[in-house]
């Protein structure tokens, strides 16, 4: 009798397992047949609804294009709220993220056809291929929008897709970009790319630069690192200037003024610090406290 009752209380263990097991294989049919067994014996089973879910996704997900924006947005909610918690409710912890990963890929694959809208910038294919890592098909994607390196989230997308293939000396022309176009979305992207020296440089002007403790002033982070790191001008030069912006020019002033100091024209030095110091004095006071000259 007690072999029987061992057998009972390891019968649903066996058939969430044969349920588990074929949602690891990603066996639709194979699924959804465990599934009716389970439910069968042990209806009222604690992952019973989030299984329902899971099996819904592999047999239910659809593989034609988005008509709309927001055709994608109801299937990005569905997946974030419904599928990945159930997938974290019942799938080993460290089996979770790669079972969800061909979700994300069938979505970015039928978000392609749709044009890019600024109104509705994250319902795009591109942050969906982010997701799942595959940065080439990220960077085909932000090359087919218009000017996207005037447009903020195509250009913070294009910047993490080249850091992530070529790394971040490769990057730092768009990332400078970024931080002059959108200062927002540049500190955002820093915790995204996970760069302990690009971390550190952030923490640093965190410290020590002179300014409104705002986000804005992460627009200022380029023409500062020049201050600090002169040997990422040759990199930093390759961005593209922003003349309206007084970051950009800024950035642009202090990398003639390295160039400059090389030559030794103390004439024209003078009149470089002078216009800096009519953009930003603080950051003019931190770069005359790297150097051995005195503003005159």
């Amino acid at each position: 009798m007690e072999q029987l009752d061992i057998f009972a209380d390891s019968r649903d263990v066996m058939l969430r397992n044969d349920v588990l097991e074929r949602l690891q294989l990603r066996d639709a049919v194979a699924a959804r047949a465990a599934l009716a067994e389970l439910a069968c014996a042990y209806p009222d089973d604690a992952g019973l609804p989030a299984m329902t879910v899971l099996v819904n996704e592999l047999q239910c997900a659809g593989s034609a294009p988005f008509a709309d924006h927001a055709a994608l947005a109801i299937a990005v909610r569905r997946l974030e709220n419904e599928v990945t918690p159930a997938a974290a409710h019942v799938l080993p912890a460290q089996t979770v993220r790669a079972w969800l990963a061909p979700c994300w890929r069938s979505l970015a694959k039928r978000a392609a056809p749709l044009p890019f809208r600024n109104a509705h910038a994250e319902h795009h294919a591109t942050p969906l291929w982010l997701l799942v890592g595959d940065w080439a098909a990220a960077h085909e994607a932000v090359e087919g929008i218009d000017s996207w390196w005037r447009i903020p989230s195509p250009l913070a997308w294009m910047a993490e897709a080249r850091c992530r293939v070529d790394g971040l000396d490769a990057a730092w022309p768009l990332i400078v970009e970024l931080a002059w176009l959108a200062p927002a979305r540049f500190a955002a992207l820093l915790p995204r790319l996970g760069d302990a020296s690009l971390d550190a440089l952030r923490r640093r002007f965190d410290a020590e630069f002179p300014g409104m403790g705002e986000v804005e002033d992460y627009s200022w982070f380029p023409a500062w690192l020049l201050v600090v790191k002169p040997a990422l001008s040759g990199r930093l030069g390759d961005a593209r200037t922003q003349p309206g912006l007084a970051a950009s020019r800024a950035a642009a002033l202090l990398g003639e003024l390295l160039r400059r100091e090389h030559e030794g024209d103390q004439h024209k030095l003078v009149s470089l610090r002078q216009r800096l110091s009519r953009l930003h004095a603080g950051l003019f006071r931190a770069y005359m406290a790297t150097r051995k000259v005195q503003h005159r």
